[in-house]
């Protein structure tokens, strides 16, 4: 049995800031994920070891973060074949009922605060979390929901809350969450979510956002590259998942590819304290599909590489890609203008009806 680990709502940590000055103890939750993570890179349970990565910013005002990760294009599992949006789940596909049970870092389970009559703990689902052995970086891990249900990729209100509660656990603001639809280079056709530690700012942490319907926390993202913004605070997460998940509800029926990425960050319409950290963005990127398994050899547009971290598979795309070059391939992957306005008068009527 995977080891537990109860949280509450009184284990969220408010008072985070990107400075290096003020940097909080560790959370337990960062202690937990991160203890168990070196116990089993150690033990040999990756298909790499991980060390430092190397690491430069590109020259330009969108800070790009770009980092050198070679064994993870040689060494990872072959990505499978996504042929629609809605795919269903196949069993006889690679999924995580089929990993190393020794990969399980612990499950998460959050303590209602006597919210029940019995007193128990309740949920709609169990979170299981466990090591990617392919990492990205630093404690890459993965968060699948009740694995046995076989959930295809598709993201629910549960899968989106614990992912905003993951980021609100803990203290490091370089703790990110994040999501790819099938359709936007999800390797994996079963429900699961990225976490990881990318101790660099991105600039999606403070950009502005245009206020869509605000009570709800939705706005529009003013910098390259477009999409959409939501943010919470710890007294928001259930209202503002709902309201997630309404949109990537849409986005799915409507065929639309996505990725969501979930980072620390500044309220969007806030310029009194640009290095506060107290709440969670959620930014949804709707996109062009790209259907087929994916081409190893390619500079992907996923969730990090669309919030500003660029990981690279070679040294000389690494050494000599500038910013331009990374506009131009992001944009390659973008809905036109007239595509994205129309969207954004849809879900902008969906999410104020709520």
């Amino acid at each position: 049995m995977p080891l537990p680990f109860v949280y509450s709502s009184q284990d969220f940590v408010t008072e985070v800031r990107r400075n290096r000055a003020n940097r909080l103890v560790p959370a337990k939750f960062d202690t937990t994920i991160q203890e168990w993570w070196t116990d089993r890179m150690d033990r040999g349970l990756f298909r790499y070891h991980l060390g430092d990565l190397q690491t430069r910013i590109l020259p330009g005002p969108n800070g790009f973060v770009a980092q050198l990760n070679i064994q993870r294009g040689i060494e990872r599992r072959k990505p499978q074949e996504i042929l629609s949006i809605q795919q269903e789940f196949n069993t006889k596909q690679f999924n995580f009922n089929k990993i190393n049970h020794e990969e399980i870092i612990f499950e998460m389970i959050k303590d209602n605060e006597g919210g029940n009559e019995s007193g128990q703990l309740q949920q709609p689902c169990k979170m299981v979390v466990l090591v990617n052995v392919s990492p990205l970086e630093f404690g890459h891990c993965l968060f699948v929901p009740d694995p046995s249900q076989c959930f295809p990729q598709v993201l629910t209100t549960f899968a989106i809350q614990v992912g905003i509660e993951s980021v609100l656990l803990s203290s490091d603001p370089g703790f990110r969450v994040g999501f790819n639809s099938l359709g936007a280079f999800a390797s994996v056709n079963h429900l699961h979510l990225h976490g990881y530690y990318m101790d660099h700012e991105l600039k999606i942490e403070s950009t502005p956002g245009k206020p869509l319907v605000p009570e709800m926390g939705f706005y529009r993202l003013l910098d390259f590259p477009g999409g959409f913004l939501f943010y919470t605070e710890s007294e928001q997460v259930e209202k503002v998942a709902r309201a997630v998940c309404l949109v990537t509800d849409f986005l799915v029926e409507g065929n639309i590819a996505h990725n969501l990425f979930l980072t620390r960050g500044c309220p969007p319409m806030s310029e009194k304290d640009p290095f506060s950290r107290k709440g969670v963005r959620i930014a949804v990127w709707p996109r062009m599909s790209c259907f087929g398994a994916k081409e190893e050899s390619a500079f992907n547009v996923a969730l990090c590489e669309l919030a500003g971290h660029l990981p690279f598979k070679n040294k000389k795309d690494y050494e000599l890609t500038t910013e331009r070059d990374v506009i131009e391939t992001i944009q390659k992957y973008l809905l036109s203008d007239e595509e994205f306005h129309t969207l954004e008068q849809e879900l902008t009527r969906l999410v104020m009806d709520v």
